[in-house]
This record gives C-alpha cells, structure tokens and sequence, in this order.
C-alpha cells in the first residue's frame, strides 16, 4: 500500500465506525509490526479528545501515538532520543493546529465550555457527518504523517 492510500484508509476506517485515534493508528499500524486489532485497541482510548472528554483531538493523539512508534526511545536514560521525539511531536502538533483551529476537541467541535461530555458516543448518522468535522481532523492527522514519512525520506 502506498502512502497515499493510508489517507484513504484512515478515513474509511473512521467512516466505518472506529474513533478518530483509532483510524488514524490503523492505517499506518502495519508499517511499525503491529496487527490492526493491536492499533484499534491501542487508538481506543483516545477518540473524543480522549476518552470523550473533549481534550486534545483524538486524530491528533493518533498522530503522536504512530510519531512514537517511528521515533519513541526505548531506553528511560536516552535523553537524546526523548528529546528527539518531543521535538517531533510538538511540531506535528503545530502542524495541526496551523491547518484547523485547534488541538482541542472541544474547540473543533464548536462546544460551549464546560459542554456536559457523556459517555456514549453519538450513532455515526449522515447527521452526525455533517456537523462533526472529525473525517476532516482525520483525513489532515493522517495527511500530516505521510508528509512526514515523504519528508523524511528525501
């Protein structure tokens, strides 16, 4: 599969009813060893700005879950290798945040501050796709990793 089409791959998985984390982490999961099912459950607690409390965007966290897989140290004392990865994702992260608005659910959703955030997550309607921009935060969470890898392999 080329890069290009774990863009596609991400949001159709979104549209299939996985989170926004979870679709994001699936799509490239293979790349880093790991199985779809171990990606799903991996992504699983970060949809809805993790866990739905409308925090940080859960494509967002998708993007950094698949940036320590590339780049995440393995040894607690490798400074070198911590600093290397933070350095990665905080740029990710501006990269998001320059393209839509926002790193914050909430925020992307258009919410009142202090909006009550249940547990259960909306039915996945044509409704829904219409006022949620998540296939969007999606599509760019995943856009933004191709170009890395692109990038990165000049």
């Amino acid at each position: 599969m080329n890069l290009e089409d774990r863009i596609e791959l991400a949001v159709t998985l979104f549209k299939e009813g996985y989170n926004c984390s979870q679709s994001v982490v699936a799509a490239f999961a293979d790349m880093y060893g790991f199985t779809r099912e171990q990606a799903l459950k991996m992504g699983a607690s970060f949809g809805g700005g993790i866990g739905r409390m409308r925090q940080t965007c859960g494509a967002a966290c998708g993007l950094f879950l698949v940036a320590g897989l590339e780049t995440g140290c393995t040894d607690g004392k490798d400074r070198d290798g911590k600093e290397a990865n933070y350095k990665l994702v905080q740029s990710l992260a501006a990269e998001f945040e320059k393209r839509n608005g926002s790193l914050i659910c909430a925020q992307l959703l258009g919410l009142e501050k202090n909006a009550p955030t249940p547990t259960t997550p909306e039915a996945r309607t044509n409704e829904y796709y219409k006022k949620r921009p998540c296939v969007k935060m999606v599509e760019e969470a995943a856009r933004i990793w191709v170009e890395y890898l692109q990038n990165r392999a000049m």
